[in-house]
């Protein structure tokens, strides 16, 4: 569910026009919707409501502040990959002890920057890491909270490149080597082994796979436990899709919800939790603008003020975002197949191959649907084009939660050498 929709004749983000948004910001831009992000994060925490569960929005889906803080107003805590988004979210107002820092490769910093804040629990990936974890938190007498994240062997994810639960990707220890690494924490100074966490992909769009890994975890934390192991938390991770097309219809967060709380069982632990699409991905748009309209050898080429590097996924992943002209096209209207492609320098800056469009002209707007996860956060300067502005839409109130760096402001970061005469 989202709360975009026409009014009269004309694409809104709950009570805002996005012809009125466009003119203020410009274009590309990307809207957010209050309303559906806190539907989003409401639906999942009352499915959880008489557990023991933290919700660590995962950061990397969408880490505007904006997005942060309306869901850290809610109790949300942050599943975070780097210094960057932990700075953010706390930014934001997401307590220390609600964070949850995760990745393969965390710095030394980003270790110190975790004690010195006092961080809920690192997701530890390596033996490198924890042994480097464990000298750092000695280095600076504290203590560090962490979960072992499993591999549990189980395939599962939209496209290869967002599945993680395998042999062959870089993420997590080898499950059959997960009781001899708890052994070798134990025995580790300033270092807790109280959890163990999972997470096995993303945009997945049946829970059978993910309740297979669950239950892996599970078998594995009561085995730890039986040992003796202070195992007190389970980190189920994130992962389930949403749907990008209308003909796609993945699981819901109820039918997430009531098999997770299967598998738990009486399993007296935490729960977390780590949505980031599922909360984010339909929660926003990209707003573009035609350029121009250009036909070549038998093609209709829609060209598009917006380029890969203001939304990257279909580049990356061959992803499919449905595409809706800001205005209504007319009664009736013919659909004729065009390519929607970008201004960026290469031949893959291209969103959509013989996609039926009503009739589209110069100076129209359309809209990039459920683009609120993986948009802006993928997002680059390629072509030195400046980051695209971002707002959140609150009823009928409309904020610019990322304006659009000028020029001057992208340059004043570098600087030709002395020895070269300009």
């Amino acid at each position: 569910m989202n709360h975009f929709g026409y009014r009269n004749g004309v694409l809104h983000c709950e009570d805002v026009s996005l012809e009125a948004i466009a003119r203020e910001l410009g274009t590309p831009a990307y809207v957010y919707s209050d309303a559906t992000l806190r539907r989003h994060f409401n639906v999942l925490a009352d499915a959880f409501a008489d557990k023991k569960v933290l919700i660590a929005y995962a950061v990397k889906s969408n880490s505007n502040l904006g997005v942060i803080a309306t869901l850290a107003a809610l109790g949300a805590g942050a599943d975070v990959v780097s210094g960057g988004e932990l700075m953010k979210a706390m930014e934001a107002g997401v307590p220390a002890d609600r964070i949850v820092f995760s990745g393969v490769a965390k710095t030394r910093e980003e270790m110190r920057l975790g004690l010195e804040r006092g961080i809920f629990q690192f997701n530890v990936e390596s033996l490198p890491e924890l042994h480097r974890l464990s000298a750092v938190a000695q280095e600076m007498n504290k203590r560090a909270p962490i979960a072992f994240r499993v591999n549990p062997h189980v395939e599962a994810g939209g496209h290869a490149h967002i599945s993680t639960g395998t042999p062959e990707t870089k993420f997590g220890i080898a499950w059959h080597e997960a009781e001899h690494f708890y052994e070798v924490a134990s025995r580790l100074p300033n270092v807790d082994p109280v959890g163990i966490a999972v997470h096995i992909g993303s945009q997945i769009m049946r829970i059978d796979p993910m309740r297979a890994a669950w239950e892996k975890v599970v078998s594995l934390a009561r085995r730890l436990r039986e040992r003796g192991f202070g195992i007190t938390r389970v980190d189920f991770g994130g992962g389930l899709g949403v749907p990008y097309k209308d003909s796609e219809d993945p699981d819901s967060p109820t039918i997430y919800a009531r098999q997770a709380r299967e598998v738990l069982g009486n399993l007296d632990v935490q729960l977390i939790l780590e949505p980031g699409r599922l909360i984010s991905g339909n929660a926003g748009v990209l707003i573009s603008r035609v350029e121009y309209i250009k036909e070549r050898d038998g093609r209709t080429f829609v060209i598009l003020d917006a380029g890969m590097n203001d939304l990257m996924r279909p580049a990356l992943y061959g992803a499919h975002h449905e595409v809706l002209p800001v205005r209504t096209p007319a009664m009736g209207a013919p659909r004729s197949a065009v390519d929607l492609v970008g201004p960026i320098c290469e031949s893959t800056d291209r969103f959509a191959k013989d996609r039926p469009m009503p009739p589209l002209k110069e100076g129209d707007l359309v809209a990039f649907m459920t683009a609120g996860a993986y948009g802006a956060t993928l997002s680059s300067q390629y072509n030195s084009r400046p980051l695209v502005a971002e707002a959140l839409v609150r009823g009928d109130a409309c904020v610019v939660v990322r304006r659009r760096p000028t020029f001057d402001e992208m340059i004043a970061l570098e600087r030709a050498p002395d020895w070269v005469a300009r």
